[in-house]
């Protein structure tokens, strides 16, 4: 972002695209925006006062931390946003338009990366246009360098064009995936006075100029880490002697999958991640896991997550070794609320470059938006959360995911259009 001029809504998409950062470390990305939103009057909010310190989860070590600031720092965060974050990302920006008699209104964008490389060959279009990842194990393979354009995008447009008379707060939360941003963003008083509150997501298999007013019901989500440490001992001349933590996993990794499924709704299990460093001649003495629960309420998800715990807990005691758990992220449901669904629905019909409206559609994934969406709904407030079509051909989370930039604008003027007619 060295060019005098700001970059356009596709070219900041393709510089975050190629400087992607992972939950907790959304340095670069963090101070590039609020840069941009200083100079535009908007009053910022950062690191701890845009989340709730205390409530985050899945925060990587101090090191990690340390590196990631590093990074940003060389390719070109201004050093004192940088230094306002304190080692958090997140932030949250307000401003105040016209006479200001108008309502409060909150739109959220997520802004992390996923851990995972990218394609690199050139029937990829980031790696034959020169915008891949240029981070290790990191890619924007869900959309959400489009988010932050377009959370950017919407300041712009009000800033241009004007036609809102009340008060815009930009939400750029961290560490969406995993769950384990948004439950502290929304622990904040930054909800408190929300009236009218959207989230978006680009994509979801949708063709560019497709738009859904309410994407709603996700999966109530849990992720839960776990750690068997037992004692080591030479497989060969002296198993006895061990304590076999990969025993330990294993016969948790069966009884986990077995866990009886709940009449009252949708309940799942995975364990997606697990990991022993350990030669094949020494009897295992420490494995990690990460378990995922889900469920069709949060009634259902923590009755997984109790039923998982209580499975870990007796596997390590079969086997006689120490257990740790700590929860990695967390997300919970909603329902969208019909006058906002009928406001987006409206405002994307009298687009030129939206060719379908949907009302509804199931979510089916699971999304942490909701701990907000509940927040402002819980306060009196009305939500929603909008698909904006992106023709994306590979699905999210794939080696191979991009979209069709031509969404960027349609996501902007979807939600500029709302908020005016609120």
């Amino acid at each position: 972002m060295a060019d005098a001029r700001p970059l356009t809504l596709r070219e900041l998409r393709r510089d975050l695209h190629a400087n992607p950062e992972s939950g907790w470390k959304e340095f670069r990305t963090t101070a590039l925006i609020a840069h941009e939103l200083d100079e535009r009057d908007y009053t910022l909010h950062l690191g701890a006062d845009a989340v709730d310190e205390d409530a985050r989860l899945g925060v990587p070590d101090e090191a990690d931390i340390a590196n990631a600031v590093a990074r940003a720092r060389e390719k070109g965060a201004p050093e004192s946003y940088l230094e306002r974050m304190d080692d958090i990302t997140g932030l949250v920006a307000e401003k105040t338009y016209g006479d200001g008699t108008g309502p409060t209104v909150g739109v959220r964008v997520d802004m992390d990366a996923l851990e995972r490389s990218e394609a690199t060959d050139d029937d990829h279009r980031p790696a034959r246009d020169g915008f891949g990842s240029t981070h290790p194990n990191e890619m924007h393979a869900c959309g959400h360098d489009g988010h932050t354009a377009i959370g950017l995008g919407i300041a712009r447009e009000f800033d241009e064009n004007g036609g809102f008379d009340g008060t815009l707060k930009l939400f750029f939360q961290p560490a969406e995936e995993g769950g384990r941003g948004g439950k502290p963003m929304s622990e904040t008083d930054h909800l408190a006075d929300v009236e009218y509150f959207l989230a978006l997501h680009l994509g979801l298999g949708n063709e560019t100029g497709m738009v859904v007013a309410a994407y709603e019901h996700p999966l109530s989500n849990a992720k839960l880490d776990v750690t068997f440490e037992g004692a080591p001992s030479h497989a060969g001349n002296a198993p006895n002697e061990g304590r076999n933590a990969l025993q330990a996993a294993t016969t948790a990794i069966q009884n986990l999958y077995a866990i009886p499924r709940h009449a009252d709704g949708t309940t799942r299990i995975n364990v997606g991640k697990v990991h022993s460093p350990n030669p094949q001649n020494i009897v295992a003495e420490e494995v990690r896991m990460r378990v995922e629960v889900r469920g069709g309420s949060a009634e259902l998800n923590d009755y997984m997550l109790e039923k998982a715990r209580r499975v870990v807990e007796h596997a390590a005691g079969m086997h006689d070794v120490e257990l740790q758990t700590g929860l990695y992220g967390k997300t919970t449901t909603f329902t969208a609320d019909d006058a906002m669904i009928d406001a987006v629905a409206d405002a994307a019909s009298d687009l030129d470059a939206v060719s379908t409206v949907v009302n509804r559609a199931d979510m089916g994934g699971s999304e942490d938006a909701s701990y907000l969406i509940r927040r402002v709904q819980e306060n009196g407030g009305e939500a929603t959360y909008i698909g904006i079509g992106a023709s994306n051909p590979y699905g999210h989370h794939t080696a191979r995911f991009d979209i069709d930039e031509d969404s960027l604008n349609i996501g902007v003027d979807v939600v500029a259009r709302t908020v005016r007619t609120l």
